[in-house]
């Protein structure tokens, strides 16, 4: 399944090959198919799964809207992941558990940022919301490449003898 993925992708690298190196290709088809996984499992959640307005999770009670988004997160976080391992960044010889510790903890300050920055643009500035998310993607996309690059996936060190 790698190979196919990596076939796939990498037919369509030439194009891009002067402006990109091919790992940041890889990145950027992969987190924009998951992406659009995300996206579509959280309409199907919202639209077609959920019923209530009020979602009952043992003991929590969240919105629709929330529930929606949890469903999507738990398909997209280990799909996101495992396209990470293994197709994007698969020159990392840090242990699988460290790198999914560090995986969750991205996902987890992107959510967190996320948050933060669309309440300071939109709550803060009076900046459009639709606008306002867009360019928090595009600002979380490269930082969250950045930190994949060179924390969840980088490679040990290797000490001199």
């Amino acid at each position: 399944m790698k190979q196919l993925i990596l076939q796939i992708i990498d037919f369509f690298y030439p194009p891009f090959s002067r402006i990109l190196p091919r790992q940041t290709f890889r990145y950027a088809v992969t987190g924009g198919s998951n992406a659009a996984l995300n996206i579509l499992i959280f309409y199907l959640s919202y639209n077609f799964i959920l019923t209530d307005t009020i979602v009952h999770i043992g003991p929590w009670s969240v919105n629709k809207y929330i529930g929606a988004y949890i469903i999507a997160l738990s398909v997209s976080f280990p799909v996101g992941f495992l396209l990470n391992k293994y197709v994007v960044f698969q020159e990392s010889d840090l242990h699988g558990r460290v790198q999914l510790f560090r995986y969750g903890l991205m996902t987890a300050m992107s959510i967190y940022m996320d948050y933060a920055l669309l309440h300071l643009f939109v709550g803060k500035f009076g900046f459009w919301a639709t606008p306002s998310q867009a360019l928090i993607m595009v600002i979380l996309s490269l930082f969250s490449y950045l930190f994949q690059t060179y924390v969840t996936f980088a490679k040990k060190k290797q000490r001199p003898l």
